[in-house]
């Protein structure tokens, strides 16, 4: 299921006359037989409400006072959720003959036409607190206290994401969270305002409204109204006709594939940004240390300590917390088994919770190669939010293939990547521009739809990172390009498969090896082909061109030039 939680408004939507009728109590009991939570939200003081409503036990969490309290029925436990305004104010409203005033724990409410008093005793006293409008009631609260901010605590409370909870309600004091939750609803007798921001609204006013909604819940888990949602899309790119290619954030699976040195990472992080910014929770699974620093995500292995499945899992049951788990310490034949052992774990969670939205799979082939012959039992067809990243796509399982929804190609000869998985999936490639692509480019298809694929120009990440700094600097480089001492006559053959044993096999050899490397410009040359380091490749070759250089000053400056870009793990 996509939406795990209703949270509604109480009088006007839930309520009419401050009563819930008991078709509303039919429905919401029907709602809560799916597993899915229930969420009140009202201006009411609690004690108002208690009072006036004996159905409370059928919501998870309570949010009274306009989001300034929370309630949990089960066990009748309340938190506080904001200071009340100072004893001064609310005598100053008493002399200013403001009534009817009720003062809660934390709200002070009254009605129009008072507002003009209040706004002009919170300007002689020179408070910091906020005046919100419901219909006709006047609500003062500390500054950034409001129906939303209740909802991300209830939600927290719960573990659970906003992007998991459609929100129904129909007056001024619920736009806040009504734009929080992932689809909002308004009901028909709503004001015009709420029903113009609202992603639908429904044909019944009131609790019949509500009941509407919780048949489209129960029904379709609100798929029929999916293509209302693209305020939630992420920016893929720019298409050649200078449109915005967007990328839908639920319910697709994504296979981003091309040659080395093609941007694939660079792509990656840029989609990842932009999800974390929309506050999406993802996974990574990165097997050579690329997204180690990357914003908003808390990293779990590093390249000597292996992540466990347990860490993983309690980590990303946090509602707000996205994670990396870094692979590099997992060796290379054991990962396939350790994204078996995950896999099943992150379902249920996602079963549970609705998170993490997106598990992003790098160098998906360490994963998921194809001739894992575990891979269709663990993959099943119903996982989604899925994002493989590879070379080739038949280096993955055929299995995972057949769930992509969405490929992105790049890198040389994108109709070869294009064709590779066509051929693997079983499907015919429509014709399409397959001219080389220039630099940022991509192709994107979505084989499903039987349409032809789409040149775009990929959006520029704004995080600042080197191309694989960690797995160069402690990491595994394959035999074939790793740097090898092996001294003027070819009497040794050591294999520096990182950088970190780079400095550690240079310090060890003689001085006679190490500067017949220098000379030959090998150094310069594997910085510029394999790590991929212009400017150290530059370093390397003005050091080698220094006349009368000794092995002990050539050593120092040559680790002095890599240090600067690359950190060695503690």
């Amino acid at each position: 299921m996509r939406y795990l939680a209703l949270a509604t408004d109480y009088d006007g939507t839930l309520a009419h006359h401050g009563a819930i009728d008991d078709a509303m109590v039919n429905a919401l009991e029907r709602l809560r037989a799916t597993g899915r939570k229930l969420i009140l939200l009202t201006g009411r003081m609690l004690d108002d409400l208690v009072r006036i409503c004996p159905h409370l036990a059928l919501f998870d969490r309570v949010v009274a006072e306009n989001g300034a309290l929370l309630y949990r029925p089960a066990n009748k436990s309340e938190t506080i959720l904001g200071e009340r305004p100072p004893d001064k104010f609310i005598e100053t409203l008493q002399r200013r003959g403001v009534a009817p005033l009720d003062v809660g724990q934390v709200i002070v409410a009254t009605w129009t036409p008072n507002e003009n008093i209040v706004l002009n005793t919170i300007r002689d006293l020179g408070l910091e607190l906020q005046v919100v409008f419901n219909k006709g009631a006047v609500m003062v609260l500390p500054s950034g206290v409001n129906k939303a901010s209740g909802l991300r605590v209830a939600l927290d409370d719960l573990r659970l994401s906003p992007h998991n909870v459609v929100g129904i309600g129909d007056a001024e004091n619920d736009h806040a969270f009504m734009q929080l939750c992932e689809c909002s609803f308004a009901v028909a007798n709503a004001l015009p305002m709420v029903k113009e921001r609202a992603d639908w609204i429904t044909q019944k006013d009131h609790g019949a409204g509500v009941a509407e909604l919780v048949d489209r819940l129960i029904a379709s888990d609100l798929q029929e109204i999916e293509s209302r949602l693209e305020r939630h899309e992420v920016i893929l790119g720019v298409g050649e006709n200078g449109q915005a290619l967007r990328l839908k954030p639920y319910g697709v699976n994504v296979l981003l594939a091309g040659t080395s040195h093609g941007g694939k990472t660079t792509l990656a992080t840029g989609l990842v940004e932009r999800l974390l910014d929309h506050r999406y929770r993802l996974c990574i699974l990165d097997p050579e240390g690329d997204y180690s620093n990357l914003e908003q995500t808390v990293c779990l292995g590093d390249p000597d300590q292996k992540p466990t499945v347990e860490e993983v899992i309690s980590l990303l049951s946090k509602p707000e917390q996205s994670g990396v788990v870094n692979l590099l310490a997992v060796r290379m034949e054991d990962r396939p088994a350790f994204f078996d052992q995950l896999l099943p774990r992150i379902q249920q969670l996602r079963s549970a919770v609705g998170h993490p939205h997106w598990l992003i799979v790098d160098e998906a082939h360490h994963l998921i190669p194809a001739l894992q012959k575990s891979t269709p039992t663990v993959l099943p067809q119903e996982v989604t939010g899925l994002m493989l990243i590879t070379m080739k796509p038949k280096h993955l399982a055929a299995a995972v293939l057949k769930c992509v929804d969405v490929i992105v190609a790049i890198g040389e000869a994108p109709e070869k990547t294009l064709k590779e998985f066509a051929d693997v999936v079983g499907i015919s490639l429509p014709p399409f521009d397959a001219h080389p692509l220039q630099q940022g480019e991509g192709v994107f298809w979505t084989p499903r739809e039987n349409t032809s694929p789409i040149r775009f120009q990929s959006l520029l990440t704004r995080t600042a990172r080197q191309r694989h700094v960690r797995k160069y600097t402690a990491g595994v480089i394959p035999s074939e390009h790793s740097f090898y001492f092996t001294g003027r006559e070819r009497k040794l053959c050591l294999r520096a498969q990182n950088l970190l044993l780079f400095l550690q096999i240079g310090d060890g050899v003689d001085d006679e090896t190490w500067l017949y490397h220098l000379r030959r410009g090998d150094y310069e040359n594997w910085f510029r082909s394999t790590i991929r380091d212009s400017d150290l490749a530059n370093s390397a070759a003005a050091i080698a061109s220094r006349p009368g250089l000794t092995a002990q000053e050539g050593r120092a400056l040559i680790r002095a030039a890599i240090e600067q870009g690359y950190t060695a793990p503690a």
